[in-house]
Parts: structure tokens; C-alpha cells; sequence
């Protein structure tokens, strides 16, 4: 994939300088070798690096100005100037003597009051970045494959193995055959059975995830229908993908890693998914959705002595 096109996977919004460290870390494997010297030169160094011209950071890391720029971009920044402003915000905070940060915006002497807000403000703009860039034409030809599919495989592991069964229960509940596998190897097992007809859906944020590319690969290669959910769209995860949904990536931090901001964007996917699919099965799911809370009402009646 070329830099110009994974520069349009940046954000708007230019991250905070607090949050560079991190973005230089989640977003390293997406990038050229020489892009890595100028991102590892600025989060290592900023206030050495804000003191440098565009040609000066270019020298430093024996890269180009052209490369400087586009690490630039990648990293969230319309331009050098804006790395350069962001790099003496953080040489600022460094020497302020201010409380450490647990996260990119949140300080381990901030009030509980304000740790809630910050959080609250942070979900919102992850499940806002993530309907701004969830390409409704790929949405659209996921929805009309699961809603047609004869059966459904979903793969995730760790966090993404909890979105995957969620996403499996609300197909099982409007009535279709899913089933989520977290196991690596009854997931391989089970896409060997897959075929023309047939849906599997990988969920990995870091697009990378082994345990789930190979179960999804085999789907593939058997003529199923298969779906990624992640955030890095550019990533290996793609290459056994017949449709792409795209999550937010923007907002991770040491202490906030993917496993947790990746799962607020991917459990938006998955209603995104479940409720379209509803709409098309409607005449089917809505019997199947009565039946199963008919099924569950005694557990949530109360006890009678």
C-alpha cells in the first residue's frame, strides 16, 4: 500500500501532544522503515526534535523532508509545522513538572469526577471516528451476506474474542446459525467446513493477529464470504477479505491500550451489523427474537418463596 493512501486513514482531529508516544507505537508497523527513524526520532526527543527545521529532522534520521512530512500526516498532523507546535506542547509538559499521565489525558492525581468525564468524552469521539469512517458500501454487502448466509463463523481472540461473541449471540438470537471461536485451532477446523454461502467474520483492531488471519484465510480459500473488522485496513487481515469495516484507531494510550479502546469501535460494528441484519430477516428475526426472551423470562421473573 502506498504512503498516499495511508495517510487517508489519519485522523481529522490532530492527536494531543501527550498521546504522540502512543500513536508512534500503535501505528509503527504500518510504516516504511525510514518513517519509523523520523516517528521513534520525535516521540524520543521532542524538544530536540521541535527545535528542528523539516530538513533538520530529515538530516537527523538520514530520511527526506518528503518522508518527514508524510510521517508527519500519518501520525495525525496536517503538516510539519503542526508535529513541531504538538513536539514543543509535550517538551513543555515534560519540564512542567506536572503529574505523570495514566492516560494520553488523564493524570494519576486527577479526581474520579474527572477521570469519568475524559473517558465518557473519549468514547464519544471513538464511536464518532468510527461512524465517520465506516464505509456503508462494505456495510452494506456484509449485512446482505450474513442475512442470507447458511452459516456464520466469527474469529477473535482476547478482547476481540469477547466482540465476537457478542456478535455471535445476537445472530443465534434472530434465528441464524453463528457461532464465535476464540480457540485458534477449532477455529481452523470449523472454516475448513465453510463454503459457497457461508459467512466468516474476523475481528483483530491490529489487523496482524495470526490466530485469526489463518481461520479466516481458510474460509477464503473455501469460497465462504468473509468479513474484517479492524482498524488497521492496510493490515494482513485484508488480503482474505471480501468485505472491510473499519474501526477507529486514534485514541490508545499505555495504560488505555487497543484491547480497550479498540472494543468500544468494534462493539459499534457489530450493532451496526446486527441491527441491518434484523431489518433485512425482519419476517424471520422478529419470531426468533420473541421466542428466545419468551425462553428467558422465568430467569428474570422474581423468586416467589
Amino acid at each position: 500500500m502506498t504512503n498516499d493512501v495511508k495517510e487517508s486513514f489519519t485522523s481529522d482531529a490532530p492527536p494531543a501532544p501527550a498521546a504522540l508516544a502512543a500513536k508512534v507505537r500503535t501505528l509503527a508497523p504500518s510504516m516504511t522503515r525510514s518513517m519509523q527513524r523520523v516517528a521513534e526520532a520525535v516521540a524520543g526527543d521532542p524538544a530536540g526534535c521541535a527545535a528542528l527545521t523539516v530538513t533538520g529532522l530529515a538530516e537527523l534520521t538520514g530520511t527526506s523532508e518528503a518522508t518527514v512530512v508524510r510521517t508527519a500526516r500519518l501520525l495525525g498532523y496536517p503538516g510539519y509545522r503542526d508535529l513541531r507546535l504538538a513536539l514543543a506542547g509535550l517538551a513543555a509538559q515534560q519540564q512542567s513538572g506536572r503529574a505523570p499521565a495514566v492516560t494520553a489525558d488523564i493524570a494519576v492525581d486527577d479526581p474520579i469526577a474527572d477521570v469519568v468525564a475524559k473517558l465518557a468524552y473519549d468514547e464519544q469521539q471513538t464511536l464518532a471516528d468510527t461512524a465517520a469512517g465506516l464505509d456503508t458500501v462494505q456495510l452494506g454487502a456484509a449485512v446482505a451476506a450474513l442475512a442470507t448466509a447458511r452459516r456464520v463463523d466469527i474469529y477473535g481472540v482476547g478482547a476481540s474474542g469477547l466482540v465476537a461473541q457478542d456478535l455471535g449471540q445476537k445472530l443465534l438470537r434472530i434465528g441464524l446459525v453463528a457461532h464465535a471461536h476464540s480457540d485458534p485451532h477449532l477455529a481452523v477446523t470449523n472454516a475448513v467446513q465453510l463454503r459457497s454461502g457461508d459467512v466468516a467474520v474476523a475481528i483483530t483492531h491490529s489487523g496482524s493477529t495470526g490466530d485469526v488471519i489463518e481461520p479466516l484465510r481458510v474460509a477464503f480459500d473455501h469460497g465462504a464470504t468473509t468479513v474484517a473488522i479492524t482498524g488497521r485496513p492496510d493490515g494482513p487481515v485484508t488480503q482474505y477479505a471480501d468485505h472491510v469495516l473499519t474501526t477507529s484507531t486514534a485514541r490508545e494510550s499505555e495504560l488505555r491500550p487497543a484491547a480497550m479502546s479498540s472494543r468500544t469501535s468494534q462493539l459499534l460494528v457489530v450493532d451496526c451489523l446486527f441491527t441491518c441484519v434484523t431489518q433485512r430477516t425482519y419476517e424471520t428475526a422478529a419470531p426468533a427474537l420473541a421466542a428466545s426472551y419468551e425462553a428467558l423470562a422465568h430467569r428474570h421473573a422474581p423468586r416467589t418463596r
